[in-house]
């Protein structure tokens, strides 16, 4: 069909079209629409909390979900880029400055057997868009679940004048405890399920990377409760955690997709009949 043709013809032509010869031009506009949501939302925050709050944190929490996701694309489309441009195939971290903290992160990475970036041959369009939408989607989903842990959390532990610090620890144990673990296993198999996987896939995905993903979250976020649960009002708290999420959720995204990379080849070495 013709408009079929042109509307592949046409996202072919910008999916490959780079500012500077780096950064993906698409990736870059969809970032920019993003933010501005984010920048609109922002500055009637508080008219929205107090007007519908749990609706409020749901967009607010789908839409920085969006940015990480984003985010993450962007970083493996750069990286993409890089590595078919160098004459081998291959990329050596100090050949690519802004590779390099993606290779410190791969050099972290518990699954040593695997690259955080995984083989150019084998990567996602340019720009995943279902990837995106389920991103999107599970942040919209999950921000009930988090507010109204929360506001367990604020009613089970009062902080006060004269007691502050206690209680806040306290938060900060029941939630690293009890929510972390139930979180980064509902991520993975909400994203698996989502994906068309089914028990066998959620088995693997779950046996694989989680242990190395709360590993990693008990650097990152027993620090920043802290000062969540100790300094933010409770109307900024699931937005405070969800902006300093971008950076975590991102690292979830580009974890996943490496999962999913990893598992695509399996079936590609079982195909392989000996005479």
């Amino acid at each position: 069909m013709p408009g079929e043709f042109n509307r592949r013809r046409w996202l072919r032509a910008i999916n490959s079209t780079f500012i500077y010869g780096r950064v993906p031009l698409l990736h870059t506009i969809i970032l920019l629409i993003e933010m501005a949501l984010f920048a609109r939302l922002t500055s009637r925050f508080n008219a929205y909390y107090d007007e519908r709050p749990l609706l409020t944190m749901m967009v607010t929490n789908s839409i920085l979900g969006g940015i990480a996701d984003t985010v993450a694309q962007t970083i493996t489309s750069v990286r993409e880029r890089a590595v078919r441009k160098h004459p081998n195939g291959r990329l050596n971290p100090r050949d690519d400055a802004l590779a390099i903290e993606i290779h410190e992160l791969d050099r972290k990475n518990p699954l040593t057997d695997r690259e955080l970036i995984p083989d150019s041959k084998a990567l996602p369009p340019p720009f995943d868009f279902e990837r995106l939408t389920r991103f999107m989607a599970y942040g919209f989903c999950m921000a009930p679940v988090q507010f109204r842990w929360f506001k367990l959390l604020e009613k089970t532990f009062p902080i006060t004048k004269s007691a502050a610090f206690v209680p806040a620890m306290k938060r900060v144990a029941f939630d690293q405890l009890i929510f972390a673990p139930f979180g980064v296993a509902a991520f993975f198999t909400v994203m698996t399920v989502a994906e068309g996987g089914g028990k066998r896939e959620v088995y693997h995905k779950m046996r694989d990377m989680y242990v190395p993903t709360l590993k990693a979250n008990y650097v990152l976020w027993p620090a920043v409760q802290i000062i969540n649960f100790r300094l933010m009002p409770v109307q900024f708290q699931l937005p405070f955690v969800s902006t300093v999420g971008i950076a975590w959720t991102a690292y979830l995204s580009l974890s996943n997709a490496a999962e999913n990379v990893q598992e695509a080849r399996i079936p590609e070495r079982s195909d392989i009949r000996l005479p």
